[in-house]
C-alpha cells in the first residue's frame, strides 16, 4: 500500500523538488521497490499464515539453489522468495508492508539466510497440509483453546528428530479422533514465545487443553492406541444403559428439558454401537443429544415390548415414543463421524428472528445472530451447538434469514452471509465478525464480543460531533492484519472502558465514508477527540493502543518548531540532553520508527528530552539544518562546548531498546567501577545502600544489561550507589560471594552496622524498572529496624514482575509484596 500522502496539500513541483533535494531518500526508495511479495509467492493478499507456508515450501522445492546448481541466479531468486515469506508470515511486518510497501521495512532483515533443500522438503510445515490437524499460532491459540471444545495439541520443533517419529502417528489418531477433539499443532519455531508462555521446555510435548480446566501434559508412549485411551478420560459425557427401571424416568428427563435420545439397541445379531464409540457420539453431542444403550441381552421382556428383533441405532426427538419407529431417525452406519454428521442435521434449527421480532427478542439479552442467504452446509448445520457452548457466557442465538427479511437485513448493511453479537444496550450496539467460519473462532468471538465494548459503525452512527473520544478502525474484512487487530481492539475496550469509545467501520461496504477522511491503507485507526483527530501508528496489540492513549493524554515526546528549537534543544541546560527525530509524515521509515520514538521516550523519560521535527511542515528548517534523508535522529549531548554539536545515529536497528542504548551511552556513568579493596571498604564496610552489577567482559548478556544497570543506577542515584565488579578481573572476590553466572545483581542495603552479609541479596531481574521497584520496596521494609526494632530475622519474597528478592526483616516482621494490576502494596504481618 502506498503511504498516506493525500493530507499533503502540496504541488506536484513541490514534490519534485523535494525528491531531488533528498537525494538519498530517492535512491532508498528506488533501491527498495521491487516485486509485489505476493506476486512472488502466488498470493492473493487475504492469503492465510497456512496459505502462505504451502505457498512457499511449493516454490522452495524448486527453486532452491541446491535443486538448481547450474544457475547462477538461483541463490538471488531464492532470497525474494525468502524475504517475502519471512515478510508475510509475520503480523506486524506484513501490516508495515501492506501499508507501506518495501519502505516500511528497511529495519527488518529477515529472509537473508535460508536452510538447505533438505530442510523445505522434511522440516517445513510438517502438518500444513493434514485437514484434521489444526495449526495454531500467538494470535488464535488462547481463543480456541478456551472456546469450551477439547484441544490436544502437539507442540513440536521442526528439527527435532522424535517430533518427525511422532507425525505419522499423529496424523492417524488426528482422523480417529476428529470431531471428538480438535487436534492442534504449534511450531515452536515460528512460535517461540507462545511455546515459552505454555512452558513448553521440550519436543514434542502434548498438552490436553479445555476451558475452565488446567492444561493437562501427556506422559505415555507415543502409540496411537495410548494416545486415543489418554484423550477419552477428559470425555465425561454420560452415556446411560436403559432398563426396566429408569427407562421412562430418563425419558421423560429428557423430554422436558427439549433434548432427545441417540439410542443403540445391541441383541445377539446385527450391529450395535461399541462402548467407545458411544462415548466419542456423547462428546460431540453434549448438551444437544443425550446418549445411552440397551442391551437387550439381559432387558428381554423390554426390548420385546418395543419390538426389537435385531442391533439398530436410531435417534429419538423429544417427545416421541419408542415404539413409534416413524418418528425416529434411522442410523444405518457404524462411523462416529457419519452418525453425528446425521443426528446434527436432524436437531432443531437456531430460532428464527424477524422485522417483527428482532428489536424485542434483543432488548437486555445478549444474542449471537446468523445472517444467512438461504443456504445450508455442515459448517452452519454446527451451529446449532452454539446454544450449548454460549449458555455459560448467559449468550441466546438466533438467525435472520436474509432472503425473506431483506430490510432488516439492509438495516445492518448485511449483504453476505455474517454473524455479529449484539450487546444488552439495544440492536444498534453490535459488533459483526469478520474471522474463520470455524466453530470454536466463532464461540471465541462471541465471548470476548460480549464482554467487550467495540461497536460495528454505519452512517447512522458514526462519531461525527461526539463529545466523547472514539477510536475508530478502518478495515478491510479481506485484510489478514486488520482481522489480527480485532480482538486486540476488544481488550483495549476493556481497559478503557468509561475513558473512550471504540468503534470499527468497514471500508468494502462504506467505501464514501471512507474517501471522506482519506483512508487509503488497512488498518487505519483514529482517534476522534472532538476536533482534534490523531491517528494511531504503533504496533497492532492491546499494550500498543494504551501505550498510544497514554501518550496523548501525557505526551512524552516533545513537538519541536523553528521557535522553540533554539530555546530548548540549542539553548539547552548543561545536564540536559536531548534526542530528536527530523522525518517526514509521507516516509514509510519514519511512519514505521513512531511507535518506537515514543516508546524510547518513556523508557528515558526525566533522563534524556526526546522531540520530532515534522520536514513537511518545516522543510525549511530541516534544509537549513542539513537533514538530508528521513528520518534524521540526532542526539545533542550534554555539557557540549558546541550547543550545534551533535551525534547521528547510524545504527542498523531502529527499535526502541537499541536507541535506548544509544541515547544512554552518551551520558556521563553514575554507576562505578569497584575492585575487591573498594567492595570490602565501600561497600561491606560502608554506611550507604548499595546494587551492585557482576559481570564479566566478554559476556553478551552482561553487554545487553549494561545500559539497564546504567537506567536504573541513575533513577536511584542519591538513595542508592551502584557499582559494577568484573569478575574475569577480580574472580577470587567474585567467587567468595557465590557468585555462579553473569550478569548477577545484588543489593547491598546498610543495615544500621558496618558488617553485612558479603552475599548480599540476590535480584532474579535484567530489568531496569523491576529492579527499582524491587529495591524501593526493599528500602521501605528497612524502616522498622531503623527505628531500633530486634529480634530474630525472618526470610520473606517480594516478587515484582518476573524478579524476586530474598530478604531478612527486623523484629519478627515480614513482608510480601501484592501486584495487582499495576498497584504495589506492601503488607506487613
Amino acid at each position: 500500500m502506498e503511504p498516506f500522502r493525500g493530507r499533503a496539500h502540496v504541488s506536484s513541483r513541490t514534490w519534485l523538488l523535494w525528491l531531488c533535494v533528498y537525494s538519498l531518500a530517492c535512491l532508498l526508495d528506488t533501491v527498495s521497490t521491487g516485486e509485489d511479495y505476493y506476486q512472488l509467492l502466488g498470493l492473493s493478499k487475504d492469503a492465510s499464515t497456512r496459505e502462505i507456508r504451502q505457498a512457499f515450501k511449493k516454490l522452495a522445492l524448486v527453486m532452491h539453489p541446491d535443486k538448481n546448481p547450474n544457475d547462477e541466479s538461483a541463490h538471488e531468486k531464492f532470497l525474494k522468495i525468502n524475504r517475502a515469506y519471512e515478510v508475510l508470515k509475520d503480523e506486524e511486518l506484513r501490516r508495515k508492508y501492506d501499508k507501506y510497501g518495501e519502505r516500511g521495512l528497511q529495519d527488518s532483515q529477515q529472509g537473508g539466510r535460508y536452510e538447505s533443500w533438505n530442510f523445505y522438503r522434511y522440516d517445513f510445515g510438517i502438518y500444513d497440509e493434514d485437514l484434521e490437524i489444526i495449526t495454531l499460532d500467538w494470535g488464535d491459540f488462547d481463543a480456541a483453546v478456551n472456546s469450551g471444545e477439547l484441544w490436544f495439541v502437539n507442540f513440536y520443533f521442526p528439527r527435532c528428530s522424535h517430533c518427525h517419529e511422532l507425525a505419522p502417528t499423529w496424523r492417524q489418531f488426528a482422523k480417529e479422533m476428529d470431531g471428538v477433539f480438535r487436534i492442534g499443532a504449534v511450531n515452536c519455531g515460528d512460535n517461540g514465545r507462545l511455546c515459552r508462555s505454555k512452558g513448553v521446555s521440550s519436543y514434542p510435548s502434548l498438552y490436553v487443553f479445555r476451558a475452565g480446566m488446567s492444561a493437562q501434559k501427556y506422559f505415555g508412549d507415543r502409540s496411537k492406541e495410548s494416545l486415543v485411551s489418554f484423550a477419552m478420560q477428559f470425555v465425561s459425557s454420560k452415556v446411560t444403559e436403559l432398563w426396566e427401571g429408569n427407562i421412562r424416568t430418563e425419558m421423560d428427563r429428557a423430554s422436558a428439558l427439549g433434548i432427545g435420545w441417540l439410542l443403540t439397541f445391541c441383541t445377539d445379531s446385527g450391529d450395535c454401537l461399541e462402548s467407545q464409540t458411544r462415548q466419542k457420539l456423547a462428546g460431540m453431542l453434549e448438551g444437544l443429544v443425550s446418549v445411552g444403550w440397551l442391551d437387550c441381552s439381559v432387558q428381554a421382556e423390554l426390548c420385546e415390548r418395543l419390538h426389537v428383533t435385531s442391533s439398530f441405532t436410531a435417534y429419538s426427538p423429544p417427545g416421541s415414543s419408542l415404539e413409534q419407529r416413524d418418528h425416529m431417525l434411522l442410523i444405518h452406519s457404524l462411523d462416529v463421524k457419519e452418525i453425528y454428521s446425521e443426528v446434527i442435521q436432524y436437531l432443531p434449527d437456531l430460532e428464527s428472528l424477524t422485522q417483527d421480532t428482532f428489536t424485542d427478542k434483543l432488548e437486555n439479552q445478549r444474542w449471537l445472530v446468523s445472517f444467512t442467504f438461504g443456504q445450508k452446509n455442515l459448517g452452519s448445520i454446527e451451529y446449532r451447538k452454539l446454544q450449548v457452548l454460549l449458555k455459560e457466557a448467559s449468550v441466546k442465538v438466533g438467525q435472520v434469514d436474509c432472503l425473506t427479511e431483506s430490510r432488516l437485513c439492509d438495516a445492518f448493511y448485511i449483504q453476505k452471509p455474517s454473524i455479529a453479537v449484539f450487546k444488552d444496550t439495544g440492536v444498534n450496539d453490535f459488533e459483526v465478525y469478520h474471522g474463520k467460519e470455524l466453530l470454536y473462532n466463532v464461540v471465541g468471538f462471541a465471548k470476548d464480543s460480549a464482554n467487550a465494548h467495540v461497536t460495528t459503525l454505519l452512517p447512522r452512527n458514526f462519531p461525527r460531533n461526539e463529545k466523547e473520544p472514539w477510536l475508530v478502525d478502518f478495515f478491510a474484512p479481506w485484510c489478514p492484519p486488520c482481522r489480527a487487530l480485532l480482538p486486540e481492539l476488544r481488550k483495549a475496550s476493556v481497559q478503557l472502558f468509561g475513558q473512550l469509545k471504540f468503534g470499527t467501520l468497514d471500508c468494502t461496504i462504506h467505501e464514501g465514508l471512507c474517501r471522506t477522511y482519506n483512508i487509503q491503507a488497512y488498518p487505519t485507526t483514529v482517534i476522534f477527540n472532538r476536533s482534534s483527530i490523531h491517528e494511531y501508528e504503533g504496533h497492532h496489540t492491546a499494550d500498543g493502543i494504551l501505550q498510544f492513549i497514554e501518550d496523548l493524554v501525557n505526551p512524552v515526546v516533545v513537538p519541536l518548531t523553528p521557535d522553540n528549537f533554539d530555546e530548548l534543544v540549542r539553548q539547552r541546560r548543561p545536564n540536559e540532553t536531548w534526542t530528536v527525530d527530523f522525518y517526514a509524515p509521507w516516509c514509510g521509515p519514519c511512519q514505521a520508527l513512531l511507535p518506537e520514538w515514543r516508546r524510547m521516550a518513556r523508557m528515558v523519560n526525566g533522563i534524556v528530552k526526546v522531540g520530532t521535527v515534522d520536514c513537511q511542515k518545516y522543510h525549511w528548517f530541516c534544509q537549513q539544518e542539513s537533514v538530508r534523508a528521513y528520518p534524521e535522529i540526532r542526539l545533542f549531548p550534554q555539557d557540549s562546548r558546541s550547543r550545534n554539536h551533535y551525534e547521528s545515529y547510524n545504527g542498523w536497528h531502529r527499535d526502541a531498546h537499541s536507541l535506548r542504548a544509544w541515547a544512554l551511552g552518551s551520558l556521563p556513568r553514575v554507576s562505578v567501577d569497584l575492585n575487591p579493596e573498594d567492595f570490602k571498604q565501600m561497600v561491606l564496610r560502608g554506611r550507604d545502600h548499595w546494587v551492585l552489577d557482576f559481570y564479566a567482559p566478554w559476556c553478551g548478556p552482561c553487554q545487553h544489561f549494561a545500559p539497564e544497570f546504567e537506567l536504573l543506577a541513575r533513577v536511584l542515584q542519591g538513595t542508592v550507589r551502584a557499582g559494577k565488579l568484573d569478575c574475569q578481573a577480580h574472580g577470587e572476590t567474585c567467587q567468595s560471594v557465590g557468585i555462579r553466572a553473569y550478569p548477577t545483581v545484588r543489593f547491598y542495603p546498610y543495615l544500621g552496622s558496618n558488617k553485612r552479609d558479603q552475599g548480599g541479596e540476590y535480584i532474579n531481574s535484567r530489568d531496569a524498572n523491576t529492579i527499582v521497584a524491587i529495591v524501593r520496596q526493599r528500602l521501605h521494609t528497612l524502616v522498622p529496624q531503623l527505628r531500633g526494632h530486634s529480634g530474630p530475622p525472618k526470610v520473606s519474597v517480594l516478587a515484582l514482575g518476573k524478579g524476586f528478592i530474598t530478604q531478612p526483616l527486623p523484629g519478627g516482621l515480614s513482608a510480601s509484596l501484592v501486584l495487582h494490576e499495576r498497584e504495589q502494596i506492601l503488607q506487613y504481618y
